[in-house]
């Protein structure tokens, strides 16, 4: 579930949680009918729907106020006493069909409490559930299979209370790391553009003094000065164009950890390798694969209507010499419109202008696939196939 361990955002993710509640709440069929059917009086019967209601509200307080939640723990202990008292109180004066109130019970210790208080908390429900059970005759299988449900279903709950943290701290730790990576990144550009331009810019100001001073006494040497200006502005402009050049370059790592983010948010089970291959072609082949990783996404996220993408690399041995192969195969609608469009004919040009090859056509699974393949630099041998 996408919205796992998140708040509520949209009407989708409130109506889904709210059908998650719904299951939930079956264990409640049973006081539910004991009050329309079994004829208690009046008093009674409005006093086991008033704790009925009493026991639902402490019930979600806490099991989906404080599952992904720090505790406020006086909260949770009141709430938590008035639940299990009210489950014993309603199921005591009602009889067996309120035993499963008990169900919530456990659930409620496995998600709020610690886990050295739940592992003893749950039998100890069930085990006061089993003696308010026993006070009824002929209820043996019913309290059997219940006892077991209480116990399993609430250890289960510690495991969902501990999946929801850790997938929330998981959540943290990535936005963490990529404020760092940007963070760095800052750093790095800062540095970069230090070392190229600190020495220019020092030696433009002694050089721009000096001729200042030549100018009136000297003039051809204040001239001289000045061309050696021009040529180091010049310089330092080159430098500058090409740093920024390579902060704009495509790179198949960035487009990898792009393309499992792109598949991911649509909803596509996305095979796609950690890291890039170890054995790269030069900068102008790299970045023709990436531009062909993005393409090839792009166009499944848009228009493929796939239900799993998978990328591979390869390494291989030719006649024309050593190669990477990258592949996109998907499992969606393909056809031939699928293989026309701007798009790939700007990328198979880009693709052929450092050396390689773009093929485009149906996938092994009715879908779509993307080949493109770039030349290694000669003196580089291939690496295994990824």
């Amino acid at each position: 579930m996408k919205s796992f361990g998140r708040p509520v955002a949209d009407r989708r993710q409130l109506l889904t949680k709210s059908l998650w509640i719904g299951i939930w709440l079956v264990f409640l069929a049973g006081p539910v009918q004991d009050l329309l059917r079994a004829g208690h009086g009046s008093a009674a019967t409005v006093l086991g729907w008033l704790g009925l209601a009493a026991f639902v509200f402490c019930y979600l307080t806490l099991v989906f106020r404080y599952t992904s939640k720090a505790f406020d723990w006086r909260v949770v202990h009141v709430s938590f006493g008035a639940l299990l008292a009210l489950a014993v109180a309603l199921s005591f004066a009602f009889g067996t069909p309120w035993l499963g109130l008990f169900v919530y019970v456990a659930v409620s210790a496995g998600a709020v409490l610690p886990l050295r208080h739940a592992a003893w908390a749950i039998p100890a429900v069930t085990g006061v559930m089993i003696l308010i059970g026993l006070r009824t005759d002929s209820v043996a299988d019913l309290l059997g299979s219940l006892a077991v449900l209480t116990v399993l279903v609430g250890f289960a709950m510690t495991g969902v209370r501990e999946l929801v943290r850790t997938t929330i701290q998981l959540r943290q730790a990535r936005a963490t790391v990529a404020q760092l990576a940007a963070n760095e990144e800052r750093l790095r550009l800062a540095r970069d553009l230090h070392d190229l331009l600190g020495h220019s810019l020092s030696l433009i100001t002694l050089k721009s003094e000096l001729a200042g001073r030549m100018l009136p006494a000297d003039p051809d040497k204040a001239a001289q000065q000045v061309a050696d200006i021009e040529q180091v502005s010049r310089q330092a402009l080159v430098d500058v164009r090409e740093a920024v050049s390579g902060y704009r370059r495509r790179t198949l790592a960035g487009e990898l950890a792009g393309a499992r983010t792109a598949l991911t948010a649509a909803g596509v089970e996305a095979d796609v390798p950690l890291q890039a291959p170890a054995v790269l072609p030069a900068e102008e082949g790299e970045t023709a694969l990436a531009w062909a990783l993005r393409e090839a996404v792009t166009n499944v996220v848009r228009h493929s209507g796939a239900r799993r993408c998978t990328v591979v690399f390869t390494s291989r041995h030719t006649l024309d010499g050593p190669v990477v192969e990258l592949s996109v195969e998907d499992d969606g609608r393909g056809g031939p419109a699928a293989s026309q469009g701007n798009g790939l004919t700007g990328l198979t040009e880009r693709v052929e202008a450092v050396g390689g090859v773009l093929d485009v056509g149906p996938g092994d699974r009715r879908g779509f696939r993307l080949t493109a393949r770039v030349p290694l630099d000669r003196g580089e041998a291939p690496a295994s196939g990824a």
